[in-house]
């Protein structure tokens, strides 16, 4: 199938915009059925983008960019699923393959725009400091603005030259530079989780934080049923907190009664 100009346009505007919106306004967040689907209809096949979409978001449960981490970007892997299936004629395994190498791919990019916004923070700040206000609204807006290339430029060379080249690309860069990409990548889970723990009252409740642990680290449990049991903890913890001062509430009404 030959797809249109105003096609490639749209669904490559598409993967930037959803790009910008998980990251900020988070109105559709990471719904790979509603972005897959949306590229079918512009295709003229919205079935295929349900099918495609509902595969890969069943394979993205429990899977979550938690403390600055990366991850395969699965809606993207989504949206080029579907425009392969619909522009090759393949059936859908053929889609999701090429897929979820071009989302495999986007934690490398992902990794390359986080360290970019390293640079314009630091820049930020030395506009701030010089009382240029404008400029350093200005440096914010490429932010948003890296973060949705992550997206919109592999959505494009596929759209424009096909799901091969996404594998070309992939086996052409040097293995030093991408080890180096996922040495960073892995380096930034442990520096979010250090600052989130921080911030959490890690101290007071140590022992969750070590069962959870247990149940990742010795158990290979993977994030949802983790986070299944620590929801399951923390809402008993919740009870528990309530009930407490329920009762503390009546004791002291009690007392104020009798004093009376």
């Amino acid at each position: 199938m030959q797809i249109a100009v105003w096609q490639i346009v749209v669904i490559t505007l598409l993967a930037f915009i959803y790009r910008v919106d998980r990251l900020g306004t988070q109105v559709c967040g990471h719904n790979a059925v509603l972005y897959a689907w949306l590229v079918g209809l512009i295709l003229g096949d919205g079935m295929t983008g349900l099918i495609v979409g509902a595969s890969v978001q069943l394979m993205s449960l429990g899977v979550a960019a938690l403390a600055g981490s990366s991850v395969p970007d699965y809606p993207l892997a989504g949206m080029v699923g579907t425009a392969v299936c619909i522009m090759t004629g393949q059936d859908e395994g053929v889609g999701l393959a090429v897929g979820i190498a071009v989302g495999t791919m986007g934690v490398q990019l992902d990794v390359l725009a986080k360290t970019a916004n390293v640079f314009m923070a630091h820049k930020q700040l030395e506009y701030a400091q010089d009382g240029q206000y404008e400029k350093m609204k200005a440096v914010t807006l490429v932010g948003p603005v890296l973060f949705g290339l992550t997206d919109a430029i592999p959505m494009l060379i596929v759209l424009a030259f096909g799901g091969d080249v996404v594998n070309a690309i992939l086996s052409v860069v040097p293995a030093w530079f991408t080890k180096g990409l996922s040495l960073a990548g892995g380096l930034l889970p442990v520096i979010g989780m250090g600052a989130l723990l921080t911030y959490m009252p890690a101290k007071q409740y140590f022992s969750f934080l070590a069962i959870g642990f247990v149940l990742s680290a010795y158990l290979g449990l993977s994030i949802l049923p983790v986070a299944i049991l620590g929801g399951a903890a923390a809402y008993e913890v919740y009870k528990n907190l309530t009930s407490r001062i329920a009762e503390e509430s009546i004791a002291t009404a009690e007392g104020g009664l009798e004093d009376e």
